[in-house]
């Protein structure tokens, strides 16, 4: 099995510093599982509601971390590893 590892994108890690504490945790959880489990076990968490996007977002997929926050990544296999880059953390607008 491929090691999966996270990182978190420059606007990534400016909307971190806007987010309440319950949605840092969120994605902690979030992040520790992916990188323990791997991406393709973490997909299965029906939680999580994983899926892939379509339209200016084709190749991305989401995560919810609760009923309003979600995290945007790409996912880029590598020989070695698996590499998520979080792309973006909002408060999805319904």
């Amino acid at each position: 099995m491929k090691k999966t590892e996270v990182v978190l994108s420059r606007r990534a890690i400016r909307d971190l510093s806007k987010l309440p504490l319950q949605i840092k945790n969120s994605l902690q959880l979030w992040v520790n599982e992916v990188t323990f489990q791997g991406i393709l076990e973490v997909r299965k968490i029906p939680g999580y509601h994983d899926e892939p996007l379509q339209g200016t977002r084709f190749g991305e997929r989401s995560v919810r971390l609760n009923r309003s926050y979600r995290i945007f990544y790409l996912q880029n296999n590598e020989a070695t590893r698996i590499l998520i880059t979080v792309i973006e953390i909002n408060k999805h607008r319904y």
